[in-house]
């Protein structure tokens, strides 16, 4: 829990609107991404009276603010506030929201309402929000007294914050944010039920885990984004020295453990890569840490780890035996598990033979692209990418699509929360929001991101606000003119019929759907005119010759640039298993 600051004096009166950014402030928040509206319009007065404390920022988009406030989160651990007015303002942060809570991301989501005595009237821009929400937050609240608002923001703060992390949304009325009271800013929570200790494991389960290691001749770690929320990396990192045991990630994990490093199997999954894969399959026991057995890890379930003992631990015990039964399954704050398990495990008798498989593996089916290509493809420009920035520690964001599961096979993360992705609700329009939120929080860090013609058009307005807060973001923007990843499964499972995934202007109409004939040879948009039309710096690149160069003045530009990199359409993300696939359905050409 963040320290409480000093609580402003007792005894005075003071609005709705003060006491809810004061207890912000309390909890130690210094950036809220805000949006304001006429029901938000008493909130946003308050904003201005706190300049000095609470650092505001105007995005162009509710959504934009929503995913800024994700990259705070992602990026720090802390968590990451936004702010809408009621109606319209509400629902623009429902996806974020939704986003949040699939990914255990720590947010508040502050929403205006309309006067108390119209709730239900169906007055002007008014939604029943937190009935919109109910199924996609941690908790939510409607404050219909400003005698609670101060109570009400610690206790979102906390439960955003503890056990498994999530998004709470607090709505409050406008006539609430106008009236005044005496706050109490000590007032204890009123969550009856509620745990606001992490679950602990018990000595006879670390036991059990030290046991089921030291027997196996077989063993992968799996850790997923638990690892990282519950900042167990470096316990994680402890326990791979002293076991020899490899490792792979789920997407969300991706920097729990060091991409470079040769026990790491990478990335496992749909887009993972063959030797994870396969490794997975074959072993005779799989140790889940902070993961959720998500179907595009899985496959077919029943298929998954067959013949292997699993190990599960989270934090959620409504996660075990959810998807995948488990031999052992412990409920647990994951790094309070390692470091127990750490004091008393022991390496596997001998796991030689079973390490140099896994290492054949990896030599036998790497990542890789056409080098042959005359051209740039995606791949490539994401490892040039990673060769000239891996030095200076980046945090980098992506959008979701192909180009997302790219920078996943291609940067090699060494260090968590450095990655920010998408990965449970899959949205496109994250990356540049994200990168933004990560840039307002980390001045003098480089922060990336990696994108996609058609995910950056969905949250293309906040270029703007990072020439507005001077918010240096950097955009490779791989450009094919296309929805990549739909493409790609039109390619592979339905005859390359093209149903509404070419984003150009289209010469021939007739020719659309037939895989051929689709556009002219000038691309559209042109985004490096749109990018100096926002006041960023621009370029594109189309030759591989000049690749390098072109990055390296992306980099070192004063300030937001996009380079607009010209990418085939036809290139598809390798290794692939098709949904509800198995190994045995891998597809590597």
């Amino acid at each position: 829990m963040a320290t409480i600051a000093k609580k402003k004096t007792q005894g005075e009166l003071t609005s709705g609107a003060d006491i809810l950014i004061q207890a912000l402030v309390n909890l130690g928040v210094d950036t809220i991404f805000a949006y304001p509206g006429g029901a938000s319009m008493p909130l946003h007065q308050a904003l201005t009276r706190f300049s000095d404390k609470l650092r505001t920022i105007l995005p162009r988009h509710e959504q934009g603010g929503g995913f800024a406030a994700q990259g705070v989160a992602r990026s720090t651990g802390k968590v990451g506030v936004c702010m809408a007015t009621s109606g319209p303002g509400a629902t623009n942060l429902v996806t974020a929201i939704a986003d949040a809570k699939l990914d255990s991301v720590p947010m508040i989501a502050i929403t205006a309402q309309v006067p108390t005595k119209v709730i239900g009237s169906d007055a002007f821009q008014e939604t029943p929000i937190v009935e919109v929400c109910r199924g996609i937050t941690k908790h939510h609240y409607l404050v219909t007294n400003v005698a609670d608002i101060a109570r009400v923001i610690k206790e979102a703060y906390l439960i955003a914050t503890t056990g498994r992390p999530g998004p709470v949304l607090v709505d409050v009325p406008k006539d609430v944010q106008l009236s005044s009271c005496v706050p109490d800013y000590d007032a204890e929570p009123e969550l009856p039920g509620y745990r606001f200790d992490s679950p602990l494991a018990r000595p006879e389960q670390i036991n059990q885990i030290a046991a089921a290691i030291k027997l196996s001749k077989r063993p992968v770690v799996y850790a997923g984004g638990g690892i990282i929320s519950a900042e167990a990396s470096e316990a994680l990192r402890t326990l791979i020295k002293k076991t020899g045991i490899p490792i792979t990630t789920t997407v969300m994990g991706l920097g729990a453990y060091p991409g470079t490093d040769p026990l790491s199997l990478d990335m496992l999954g749909m887009h993972g890569s063959v030797y994870a894969n396969l490794a997975v399959d074959q072993a005779d026991l799989l140790i889940a840490l902070g993961v959720r057995f998500d179907d595009r890890v899985t496959g077919k379930v029943e298929e998954f780890c067959k013949h292997g003992k699993i190990i599960h631990v989270d934090i959620d015990a409504s996660e075990l035996n959810k998807n995948k039964p488990a031999h052992i399954p412990v409920c647990s704050d994951v790094k309070y598990a390692l470091d127990k398990l750490n004091k008393i495990v022991e390496p596997p008798e001998d796991i030689s033979e079973w390490v140099e498989q896994c290492q054949q593996w990896k030599q036998d089916d790497p990542f890789k692209f056409n080098t042959s290509f005359p051209g740039i493809v995606q791949q490539h420009a994401i490892q040039e990418l990673w060769k000239l920035t891996a030095e200076q520690d980046p945090v980098v964001a992506v959008g979701v699509g192909q180009h997302q599961m790219w920078a996943a096979q291609f940067y090699k993360f060494a260090e968590p929360r450095r990655w920010m992705s998408s990965s449970g609700l899959g949205t496109m329009g994250f990356g540049l929001p994200a990168a933004m939120g990560a840039q307002a929080v980390h001045p003098g860090r480089l922060v990336i991101d990696i994108d996609g013609d058609g995910s950056f058009l969905m949250n293309i307005q906040e270029m703007a606000t990072c020439v507005c807060e001077k918010l240096p973001v950097k955009v490779l923007l791989l450009n094919n003119q296309h929805l990549g990843m739909v493409v790609q499964w039109e390619d592979r499972f339905m005859q390359g019929n093209r149903a509404h995934t070419y984003l150009g202007p289209v010469d021939n109409p007739e020719a659309v759907g037939k895989g051929d004939g689709l556009g002219p040879k000038e691309r559209y948009p042109d985004f490096v005119s749109i990018a100096k039309g926002f006041g960023w710096g621009a370029n594109s690149v189309k030759e591989k010759a000049d690749l390098v160069g072109a990055l390296q003045a992306m980099l070192d530009y004063d300030g937001p640039y996009l380079l607009d990199v010209e990418v085939p359409y036809q290139e598809h993300v390798l290794p692939m298993i098709p949904g509800n696939g198995t190994v045995k359905d891998l597809i590597k050409e």
